[in-house]
């Protein structure tokens, strides 16, 4: 089976409106989905990246047309659910930390969109352990058991390689693809990723 791997982090909102985008093409080409949690702002660090509003604050009209751009591709995937989280920026590391523990206890899918819901729908403080915590059993999973992993060497590690291993590859930002070898960067590069995968 083909796969899509996307290099995720919950703290991209470009991260919540790509994955929600992404069903028609699973649907289309049968492709597996392959969530490889890694933490953005390791990413940035490692790579001399910053965040857009960062990154292109300084130039005008720049941040308006990429605020119209996510508009324009709400509006196209009909993503109406979506807000910017008043709360922006995040940190994400326990929430990323739990998706490992998540993936690893067989509740990945369900922890993830839990989560996402509450970073980019219900605008909750998603940095705060206790409301993470609390989103996760509101959901029906082990949120306690969930976090306590959260603290275990074995996951900590595992985020850490995982980025590291993004960064090695040629990862610069999130949402960030893998179709076999091949890097795709962004929620506009969903039309050649369609492609790739189709051929």
């Amino acid at each position: 089976m083909k796969q899509l791997e996307f290099i995720f982090d919950f703290a991209s909102p470009n991260a919540y409106l790509a994955y929600h985008a992404l069903g028609p093409i699973l649907e289309t080409t049968g492709a597996e989905l392959v969530i490889t949690p890694c933490l953005l702002g390791g990413i940035f660090k490692a790579t001399g990246n910053q965040a857009p509003m960062v990154a292109f604050g300084g130039i005008k009209g720049k941040m308006d047309y990429e605020m119209l751009e996510m508009r324009r591709f709400i509006a196209r995937h009909k993503l109406t659910a979506f807000k910017m989280n008043p709360h922006f920026p995040l940190n994400s590391i326990h929430a990323q930390r739990g998706l490992i523990a998540a993936q690893a206890a067989g509740v990945g899918t369900p922890y993830l969109k839990a989560v996402l819901q509450g970073f980019w729908e219900d605008g909750l403080k998603m940095d705060d352990v206790t409301v993470l915590e609390q989103v996760l059993r509101e959901a029906g999973l082990d949120g306690p058991a969930l976090m306590a992993a959260t603290s275990e060497p074995d996951v900590k590690t595992q985020l850490v390689a995982n980025t590291e291993a993004a960064v090695a590859r040629g990862v610069f930002g999130v949402p960030s693809f893998f179709v076999g070898r091949e890097l795709y960067f962004g929620k506009d590069r969903l039309g050649q990723i369609e492609e790739a995968l189709s051929a």
